[in-house]
């Protein structure tokens, strides 16, 4: 009853009001004179001093009912709001530091659940704005904080209330922010994947269009996000949209994330003038050099552009021109000299002729013009940069496996955004993905299956060798083609 005509202080409260908030659908039999006997026990504590024959002061009855009296900044709830409604205010004003200690005070008045023990559609709507109340309060606490520059401060905070109101979306958006500007990009983005998790298995609901903007903008690494070197400007401004790109068919999309460029990492450094001029100079004696030595040394040149192109191919052109040497040279000698010439000295001068012209025009060939074709091959340059997208995917997988699964890193049988380079998921990928990997058959997919369902996944593609899944040369196969996501 005390809590009935508190939630209506300084207002009358009919008897039956009261009734009907307290005893709701049980109400006792003479019912008023129950509520006048309760009322008659709370003047005594309320009002201890008062003789019984003189009128209350504090609790009063009135033609409209019983009104409880309580002076201004009584109740904790009061005081609440009209700190709140301040800290408000310093906010509009740009006094960040005031507004904050405005809240702090606010919140502390907070020691428990709000009429916690009372029970009914009174007691529950009262305890629901409140609880409301106090749940905007944090969230402007928090904003307010981040704004400040606080975010790391605020991270342990913060998970702390998103566990206690995991349905306020908007701590959820402040949590992120402050994992991401403090450095925890991938922890930011596990932070969405736990709030989408959460809204899918409880309500089938996906997050906020606010909250999915952010997650898309920490994934891109979206500068706006960075703290405001002024405190005074609002870091929480609506997210932008997604910069527009073109699909490869020239249809303009808007993806949730836009790829990095390729990994650079393997692209040799550009070249100086004074190298690029002594690499002439090499080129150039390396096509003299059948023509210095009759051929006899053309093989020679082909072996030294072999081993720098690392090309078999090309070894077994030097043996050619080694063994087209050796052969013309033992037919001159067999068969005389210009003076007596016999009747294969003629061969054996085509086969020299051969090695010296045929190897330098080769030697031009592949020095000079190859070169300038492979670089403009879009066969070579598909290539090359799938193998870069590959290793910055593994890269990424390594080093923020969090984001590698967000991306859908290793998993062509789910959409994604990502390039990754053709990555394979061994701890996520179905069995039939598996098994088009080089090396890969069907029954070592079903293994690979079976093994990480019954013992969890792989740490490394030598883990399966450890776990006597596949074979070690399978798994070398494997390398550069499967990743690992834990």
């Amino acid at each position: 009853m005390l809590a009935v005509l508190l939630l209506n202080a300084n207002k009358p409260v009919s008897t039956t009001q009261i009734i009907d908030s307290v005893w709701q659908d049980d109400p006792p039999e003479n019912g008023a004179n129950v509520v006048q006997k309760y009322i008659a026990g709370l003047r005594r504590v309320l009002e201890p001093e008062r003789s019984p024959r003189t009128p209350g002061q504090m609790l009063t009855f009135t033609p409209a009912g019983y009104v409880l009296t309580v002076p201004g900044g009584g109740l904790d709830a009061d005081a609440f709001h009209e700190r709140v409604r301040r800290a408000r205010a310093e906010r509009l004003d740009g006094r960040l530091a005031p507004a904050a200690a405005e809240l702090r005070s606010a919140l502390a008045l907070w020691r428990a659940e709000a009429l916690a023990g009372l029970s009914g559609s009174v007691f529950d709507s009262a305890r629901d704005q409140l609880t409301e109340a106090r749940a905007s309060a944090l969230e402007a606490w928090a904003e307010i904080e981040l704004e400040q520059g606080g975010h790391a401060a605020l991270v342990p905070e913060l998970a702390r209330l998103v566990a206690e109101y995991p349905l306020r979306e908007q701590l959820r958006y402040v949590q992120m922010l402050a994992l991401y500007r403090s450095g925890r990009q991938a922890e930011a983005l596990a932070a969405y994947r736990d709030a989408r998790a959460y809204l899918s298995d409880e309500f089938g609901v996906e997050p906020g269009e606010r909250l999915q903007q952010l997650h898309q903008r920490i994934l891109r690494s979206d500068p706006a996000l960075a703290p405001a070197e002024d405190p005074s400007v609002v870091a929480m401004a609506p997210a932008s949209p997604p910069i527009p790109t073109v699909a490869p068919n020239g249809v303009p999309v808007s993806p949730a994330w836009a790829p990095p460029p390729p990994y650079l990492a393997h692209r040799p450094p550009p070249r100086t003038s004074s190298g690029q001029g002594w690499m002439t100079v090499a080129k150039i004696g390396a096509i003299a050099l059948p023509l210095l030595s009759l051929g006899t040394l053309t093989w020679m040149a082909f072996l030294t552009y072999a081993v720098h192109r690392r090309s078999k191919l090309l070894g077994l052109v030097a043996a050619g021109y080694l063994a087209l040497a050796i052969t013309g040279c033992v037919i001159a000698e067999a068969t005389g000299s210009e003076e007596e010439p016999g009747p294969w000295f003629g061969v054996a001068m085509f086969v020299m002729l051969v090695a010296t012209l045929g190897g330098s025009v080769q030697l031009a060939l592949l020095i000079f013009v190859m070169p300038a074709h492979n670089q403009t091959d879009p066969r070579l340059i598909a290539a090359i940069e799938q193998r870069a997208r590959r290793q910055q995917a593994l890269q990424l997988a390594s080093q923020y496996p969090a984001v590698a699964r967000e991306l859908n890193i290793g998993r062509p049988d789910l959409p994604r955004v990502f390039d990754d380079g053709g990555l394979i998921d061994i701890n996520a990928a179905p069995a039939e993905v598996l098994a088009g990997l080089p090396g890969m058959t069907p029954h070592l997919a079903q293994r690979i299956v079976a093994e990480r369902q019954f013992r969890g996944g792989f740490a490394s593609i030598d883990d399966l060798v450890s776990r006597g899944a596949i074979p070690l040369e399978v798994a070398n196969a494997l390398r550069e083609h499967a990743v690992a996501v834990r």
